[in-house]
């Protein structure tokens, strides 16, 4: 991929394409778990970068048990 395929999104777009909040946003970018670019008082996410995040949040099987600790053992 060159510099010029890059496809930019605001955080308002990078926002709305995962379903958070800008606030939720910028919490991942400033904690370092999301990539972001800074152009003077601009701040761009690259959406590759944005997908790839995506795909690192995916949630494996079996490892919500957490969530519902008080849930009876299914029966044989």
């Amino acid at each position: 991929m060159g510099i010029d395929d890059v496809q930019w999104m605001s955080t308002a777009d990078a926002a709305k394409r995962l379903g958070i909040t800008p606030r939720t946003l910028y919490r991942f970018i400033d904690e370092g778990q999301l990539p972001a670019y800074r152009f003077g008082r601009v701040i761009r996410l690259k959406q590759t970068e944005v997908d790839s995040f995506i795909e690192t949040c995916k949630i494996q099987p079996g490892t919500l048990e957490h969530l519902y600790p008080d849930a009876a053992p299914a029966s044989d």
